[in-house]
């Protein structure tokens, strides 16, 4: 791999990492020399990833799982644990879009798979490797988030609330670990990006309008080696 090797001996997490950003993502780390554990529901589309990586001589470990199960987490947790003994960066990219529709007529149980894995699997994320990120040296968490999380705007409603509580949940947890730790959060705002889910929100936009997932997993990567501050928040633009 072109790239220096940074993050050499360095272990990261990345969830969603079967396409788009979390793809890219976990590509970006690995150039740099981190051996990434790639998590997402498909394990074909995870094995595509990992192919690429070796390929590309980086190394890295598929862990086909679904984050709204909450016991799946605290296994990956454990098994991370169990191989490595800690966790330097964990990227928190996996979610959940829903119907964009007036919050009048927001469908219970697409909000509810919203909330699930946006919300309380981030919570469950963030409280199963604490102790691994911990005992890195520097450990280090990004959560992808949107713009809607902190402007409402018409029809995102379902979206924007999920995407709001998960932004509190990784400030609070920045704000709490400050002091007595050596782990900084920031939540990364990609901005508007080539995926499946701005596809989904925009169907009628030529892709090609947008900047590609390998934009934000640069800084990612880079953002990994900053010493930036307690509860950090930036957009890529």
């Amino acid at each position: 791999m072109a790239e220096a090797q940074v993050f050499e001996g360095q272990i990261a997490v990345v969830t969603g990492a079967s396409r788009g950003i979390g793809a890219a993502t976990a590509k970006a780390l690995a150039a740099a020399g981190a051996h990434v554990v790639l998590t997402a529901r498909k394990a074909a589309d995870l094995e595509k990833i990992e192919e690429e990586i070796f390929a590309l001589g980086g190394t890295a470990t598929i862990a086909p799982l679904d984050l709204t199960e909450s016991e799946s987490i605290s296994r990956l947790a454990q098994a991370v644990g169990e191989r490595w003994d800690k966790l330097d960066m964990l990227v928190i990219n996996a979610a959940n879009l829903p119907v964009l529709t007036p919050v009048i007529q927001i469908e219970p149980k697409g909000f509810n798979q919203a909330l699930t894995l946006n919300v309380l699997a981030t919570q469950a994320l963030l409280a199963a490797f604490d102790p691994l990120l911990k005992r890195a040296d520097k450990g280090r968490i990004v959560g992808l988030t949107s713009s809607v999380g902190a402007t409402p705007r018409p029809y995102w409603g379902a979206y924007g609330a999920t995407k709001a509580a998960f932004d509190t949940l990784l400030s609070c947890h920045a704000q709490e670990v400050e002091r007595i730790s050596n782990v900084r959060v920031a939540i990364l705002d990609p901005g508007a990006t080539r995926t499946q889910m701005r596809a989904k929100a925009y169907p009628g936009e030529d892709p090609q309008t947008v900047k590609a997932p390998e934009v934000v997993a640069d800084r990612i990567v880079a953002l990994m080696q900053e010493d930036f501050p307690v509860a950090h928040r930036e957009r890529v633009e």
